[in-house]
């Protein structure tokens, strides 16, 4: 992997728009409700808070 890929990935792991920031975080995917969890802090998975 090039330094280029691992400031990418670094990059969306930090960015919730992205699936990766969620999959870093043990989601499958982005949540439906991925913005009001942002805004609450509720990153987790549930059964994982």
């Amino acid at each position: 992997m090039s330094r280029k890929d691992d400031l990418d990935n670094h990059a969306d792991q930090l960015n919730p728009n992205n699936d990766t920031y969620w999959e870093s975080r043990g989601w499958d995917e982005r949540p439906d409700d991925w913005e009001d969890r942002v805004e609450t802090d509720a990153l987790l998975p549930e059964g994982n808070d």
